[in-house]
């Protein structure tokens, strides 16, 4: 018996270290921007500059909106899937059970049913751990107009694909408009239903316009079309749950009925959401929208968003200021972060203050590297309202408006799909920096020795002792394999 156990023992630690070892080995090292990919980036950026300078206003087709709140983006789902006539296309990082899930999938169904066809991609992982097994999801993939497939779906056979996540988060119909930024498919981050949790975020609505007049500049929107299709199509993406006969079982057919109930019901609550909006008049004009990614295999990243991003900022004149939930940088990040520092006169990053975060690794990686980041010579602030802030975006001289999905941390930079939006747009831009400024007046000022600093004489957030604590711990045995954080 004791020799059985010790063999038992033996191969429980040897699938433990295949597991583990199998899942960092192929991001043990950080790669590098290629020089073809800093050339790319400089022809795009002096591109741009010269277009925009000799176009004149209203030659661009796309007008945006800003959707600050977790309401708002509830709202102008609903209201843009109802106008949905041919194709609506979701990518997700996570979608999971929920209201504001249901009041989604009632809307999709409906849809489907009218011939709409409708294609959703999520992550791997998150569809196995939330989708798979819930008839709920079944009552959507089963349907003939439907497919849902999943990027890089968990094989723990497998360790070293384990760690390719799609980051990615937007919402297209037709060739309308299309909604990108940084919030997940359900409670959390989407309307208003009670939720154990809560997270502040922020995302754009781009409505095509006059996509077709003559002269127009071309939509972002085929831009972002023809970079979901290519994920769509790679190997690591596969059919979620579409046999036929799903549809045929007990528990899927009770789902469809109360979505369809729901649909009804939504319809009846909120007929406002059900009325064909005026986009030209709720949105701003724009003089160019541009769509930054990420390489989209599976495995190691050169780091395209971050590079470019902090190219774009040396550019500015005057000011940027940054918005992340949590800053976890390399050396080389942090040498491109002191050189933005020391071209702008002004740079302000704001991220959650540990205490107010919902990410533990990123706040155990924080405590023992906040003075790296101070190092550069950036402006630090914590933000401590009491919700924490998920929200990733920046404004560059009060006139360029950067939103989406990527986070000031190694896994966007070198590990993730990653999408973010660059809007031209001088009237969005006032709107966001009104929004900033609203979240800086609940931040702790950091100062050069370290020390933070709420105003008003406010008392900061305390995290219990066992927490912080355990911040310690996490973050010293995490050091090695900071570059999955």
């Amino acid at each position: 018996m004791k020799r059985g156990l010790c063999r038992a023992g033996g191969l429980l630690l040897f699938l433990l270290l295949y597991l583990i070892v199998g899942a960092i080995v192929p991001f043990w090292t950080y790669q590098e921007v290629s020089p073809e990919t800093k050339q790319q980036v400089k022809e795009r950026l002096d591109e741009e500059e010269l277009l925009r300078a000799q176009e004149e206003d209203g030659s661009f087709c796309d007008r945006v909106m800003l959707l600050e709140s977790n309401e708002s983006a509830w709202e102008e789902r609903i209201r843009l899937l109802n106008q949905a006539q041919k194709r609506i296309i979701l990518s997700t990082f996570d979608m999971r059970e929920g209201e504001s899930t249901r009041d989604l999938l009632a809307m999709l169904l409906v849809k489907a049913q009218e011939g709409v066809s409708v294609q959703i991609l999520v992550d791997g992982i998150s569809g196995v751990v939330r989708m798979d097994g819930n008839p709920l999801f079944y009552a959507l993939s089963s349907h003939p107009q439907v497919e849902i497939r999943l990027y890089n779906r968990l094989n723990l056979l497998k360790p070293w694909k384990t760690q390719g996540r799609m980051h990615d988060k937007y919402l297209i119909v037709d060739d309308l408009a299309y909604i990108l930024g940084g919030r997940n498919s359900f409670d959390y981050f989407i309307g208003s239903y009670p939720t154990n949790s809560r997270s502040y975020d922020r995302e754009v609505l781009v409505y095509s316009g006059d996509s077709r007049k003559a002269g127009a500049a071309p939509s972002s929107l085929l831009e972002l079309e023809t970079y979901f299709t290519g994920v769509w199509n790679q190997k690591e993406c596969t059919v979620f749950h579409g046999e036929p006969e799903l549809a045929e079982k007990k528990q899927v057919i009770g789902e469809r009925q109360k979505l369809a109930e729901r649909y009804e019901k939504l319809k009846r609550e909120n007929p406002q959401l059900f009325e064909t909006p005026d986009y030209q008049a709720c949105t701003y004009e724009t003089r160019g929208i541009s769509l930054i990614s990420n390489p989209t295999g599976i495995y190691g990243k050169e780091p395209r968003v971050f590079y470019e991003l902090t190219e774009r900022m040396k550019r500015a004149r005057e000011q940027v200021i940054i918005h992340t939930p949590y800053a976890v940088c390399n050396d080389a990040m942090l040498e491109a972060l002191s050189q933005v520092a020391l071209e702008v006169p002004k740079v302000t990053i704001m991220l959650n203050a540990v205490e107010n975060g919902d990410n533990f690794m990123a706040s155990s990686d924080y405590v023992y590297h906040r003075k790296d980041l101070l190092g550069t010579g950036i402006s630090l602030l914590e933000y401590d309202g009491g919700t924490s802030y998920h929200g990733k975006s920046m404004v560059l001289d009060g006139r360029t408006v950067v939103v989406g999905s990527y986070n000031l941390d190694l896994r966007s930079s070198y590990v993730d799909t990653e999408l973010m939006l660059v809007i031209d747009s001088q009237e969005l831009a006032g709107e966001l920096l009104a929004y900033m400024e609203g979240y800086h007046q609940d931040c702790r000022q950091v100062m050069a020795e370290g020390e933070s600093v709420l105003p008003n004489g406010r008392t900061p957030q305390k995290a219990p002792l066992w927490k912080r604590g355990a911040w310690r711990v996490v973050g010293l045995i995490m050091q090695p394999f900071r570059y999955l954080v």
